[in-house]
C-alpha cells in the first residue's frame, strides 16, 4: 500500500471512531476561551505598545517649532546638532519646511548626540538651557545657522569646548536670555535629564542615527540621493497625510 493510501486509510479511521460529543462540546468550549482570552490579550498588548511609542515620540513637555490643535500631522525629528547630515536637512529641508508647513503640521525637536560628536551633547544642552527661558527656537537656529563656527574645525569636527561655549553665550545673549541663569542651566541636572529622556524615547523608537524622522509615528526612510530629492519625498508625504 502507498504512503498516501496508508495515510487517507488512517484518516478515515479516525473519523470512524471520533471523539465522544462531550469531548467536543468541552474541546469547543475551551478553544472559545483561548481565543476570546487571547484576543483581549493581543488587543490590549497593541493598544499600550501603541500608545508608547506615541508618547516616546511625542511626551509632554518636548520642544515644538510648529504646533496645531489636535496635532493632526505630527512630524518628529531626532538630531544632533553638531552631525553633518543634521546640518544639511536643516539648511535642505527643515528650515523652509518649517516655515512653509507653520500652522498646518506639529513640528517636534527631540535630541539624539552621538557619542562620535563631541560637542553634541554642549549644544543640546546649550538648547535645552535657553527653552528654559523661552527661546528654544531661537538658539536651535542659530546652533545649525552658525554651524561652522563652533562645529567643525578646518575639515574635521571641532572638539574644542571652550570656543563652542563661547559661541552659545553670544547666541543666548542675541536672544536676549539671562546669561547667567543660561549657563546655571546648562551644567544643571535637569538639563542632561531631558537630554537623557529624548535618547532613551529615541532609542525606544529605534533610533540609530541623525537625522532620523517620524511622520504620524512611521519613520520616515527617503529613497532619494540628494537633499533635494529627499525634501520633495518628505514634502509629499506631508501632504498625503493632510490631504487624508
Amino acid at each position: 500500500m502507498s504512503r498516501t493510501s496508508r495515510q487517507k486509510s488512517r484518516n478515515i479511521m479516525a473519523a470512524r471512531r471520533g471523539p465522544s460529543l462531550n469531548v467536543i462540546l468541552t474541546g469547543a468550549v475551551v478553544l472559545v476561551a483561548v481565543l476570546v482570552i487571547g484576543g483581549v490579550l493581543v488587543f490590549n498588548r497593541s493598544d499600550e505598545d501603541g500608545a508608547a511609542s506615541n508618547a516616546a515620540l511625542f511626551p509632554a513637555g518636548a520642544h515644538t517649532l510648529s504646533r496645531v490643535e489636535g496635532d493632526k500631522v505630527t512630524l518628529v525629528e531626532f538630531l544632533d546638532f553638531q552631525c553633518p547630515a543634521c546640518s544639511s536637512y536643516y539648511t535642505g529641508i527643515t528650515k523652509k519646511l518649517e516655515q512653509d508647513y507653520r500652522g498646518r503640521i506639529t513640528f517636534v525637536v527631540r535630541n539624539f548626540p552621538l557619542e562620535m560628536h563631541p560637542l553634541a551633547v554642549p549644544a543640546a544642552r546649550a538648547a535645552e538651557a535657553a527653552a528654559k527661558q523661552g527661546k528654544y527656537a531661537e538658539m536651535y537656529h542659530a546652533l545649525y545657522d552658525n554651524f561652522d563656527q563652533w562645529a567643525v574645525a578646518g575639515q574635521s569636527t571641532s572638539s574644542d569646548v571652550r570656543r563652542a561655549t563661547a559661541e552659545f553665550d553670544k547666541y543666548a545673549t542675541a536672544a536676549g536670555l539671562d546669561l547667567e541663569r543660561f549657563r546655571t542651566d546648562v551644567a544643571s541636572p535637569e538639563v542632561q535629564a531631558i537630554i537623557d529622556r529624548d535618547v532613551a524615547d529615541g532609542t525606544k523608537a529605534g533610533v540609530n542615527s541623525t537625522p532620523t524622522l517620524f511622520l504620524d509615528g512611521e519613520e520616515f526612510h527617503p529613497t532619494g540621493r540628494t537633499v533635494a530629492d529627499i525634501d520633495r519625498e518628505l514634502r509629499a508625504k506631508i501632504d498625503a497625510a493632510l490631504a487624508g
